[in-house]
């Protein structure tokens, strides 16, 4: 359905994606590609009201199926109103988080496992995947302590526990081997121009100019 494409971050917390799709965005304009930067969850109004559900309040707010279902809900507003409609004009979309996450975190860290996400994603999502994902790795505790510097509000994630976030990671390195043809995982503890020349390299790779 789409003629543009959709490249995806992801990773656990402070891994630096929300640096890196600015990045990749101005590049990718920079060389004449409409670009539409998003996130999930949100980049929709409704999306985005979910997305305070989701990311505040005490870390045991939800259990971990009425996370994947909150989830679910802002990805299919995103799609139908963002993702979809950009991609099917030509544009690039590039998005911060997408469903990979809700496997990771839901799927692994919160200890549902993969068949029921992987029913939710079929309703809401069907066959449709990005053409590249980027999976930024990173340590559990030093992702988590540039997460806590950070200070902005939606830090619901970052405080539960160190487990939690070693299943998260486990759960995104056992995604990127599953799915070796879309998935690429980008060592994340260099500096922010390491990590953004390795994420070029991709690219070039992937969609030569």
């Amino acid at each position: 359905m789409a003629s543009g494409r959709f490249i995806t971050f992801e990773g656990g917390e402070g891994a630096g994606k929300s640096t890196q799709v600015k990045l990749l965005a101005q590049a990718l304009a920079e060389r004449g590609r409409d670009v539409v930067l998003t996130r999930e969850p949100g980049g929709s109004t409704g999306a985005e009201e979910i997305r305070k559900l989701l990311v505040s309040g005490e870390p045991g707010r939800w259990d971990g199926v009425t996370e994947a279902l909150l989830h679910y809900a802002a990805r299919r507003d995103h799609l139908t109103r963002t993702v979809w409609p950009a991609l099917s004009s030509g544009s690039w979309v590039v998005s911060d988080r997408f469903a990979d996450s809700t496997m990771a975190y839901q799927g692994y860290g919160h200890a549902l496992g993969r068949e029921p996400i992987e029913r939710l994603h079929a309703v809401t999502v069907g066959e449709f995947a990005p053409d590249l994902t980027l999976i930024l790795d990173l340590p559990p505790k030093a992702g988590v302590a540039r997460a806590n510097a950070r200070r902005d509000g939606e830090d619901r994630y970052e405080r539960m526990d160190v487990t939690f976030h070693e299943r998260l990671r486990d759960g995104f390195l056992d995604i990127a081997a599953r799915e070796p043809n879309r998935c690429v995982v980008i060592d994340a503890s260099g500096s922010v121009e390491a990590v953004h020349a390795a994420i070029m390299a991709e690219i070039a790779a992937r969609f030569p100019a």
